[in-house]
This record gives structure tokens, sequence and C-alpha cells, in this order.
């Protein structure tokens, strides 16, 4: 697998456990419309935080007939979490750092040459 697909799932590991821990009665469909993905695939990410005992599944009671799962992370999951998040960081600071540059080096074309940049 390569680094950029590692890090795409990586990203979509720590936005969920982030979403989790701010909101543990999100519903499976609710994550995947925040992290857009796909309901299929919350539930196979969800699935998998649990069997590596990042998160475990708690009940609670959403409206009088109606139960809800809700979504705890573990001290495991916690550590994961703070351990994914300055990794997190780490690749949104290089990536700020180069989209300034581009930013730079756009700045510099001068007016006239924008409409024959290439493309």
């Amino acid at each position: 697998m390569g680094t950029r697909n590692r890090n795409c799932r990586e990203d979509t590991r720590f936005r969920m456990l982030r979403l989790l821990e701010e909101n543990p009665e999100l519903s499976q469909r609710e994550l995947a419309e925040r992290l857009d993905i796909s309901v299929g695939g919350a539930h196979y990410l969800i699935r998998a935080l649990i069997d590596m005992g990042f998160i475990k599944i708690g009940n609670f009671k959403a409206a009088k007939d109606k139960r809800r799962y809700a979504y705890i992370l573990t001290p495991r999951g916690m550590k994961e979490k703070a351990v994914i998040t300055k990794r997190f960081l780490a690749r949104k600071l290089v990536e700020h750092e180069a989209l300034k540059q581009e930013i730079a080096e756009l700045k510099d074309i001068a007016p006239h040459e924008i409409g024959r940049a290439p493309l």
C-alpha cells in the first residue's frame, strides 16, 4: 500500500476518532456524511476500531422507544488518537508550507502573463 493511501486511511481514522470523542452518539450515517465516506465504509471502520480496542459500544436512549449506540473511546483509543494527531498535524503543516510556496510563486506571475500561463 502506498504512503498516500496509508495517510488517507489514517486521516479518516483520526477524524472518526475525533468525531466520536466529541459526539459519541453519532449514527453511522451521520459519521459517513461528516467523513464523506459511504455508510458501509463507516461501518467497516467502526468495526475495525472496535477490533483494535480503540472504541467500545454502549447504548443510550435517543428517544422514548428508540435505542441507539454510543461509541466511546477507550484509553487505548485516546492514546492512538494522540499519536495519529501528531502525524496528522505534521502532514498538514507540510501541505500548508507547500501551498504557501505555490501561492508565492503564483503571485510572482505578472498579471498580463496569467491569461497565457499554461494550466
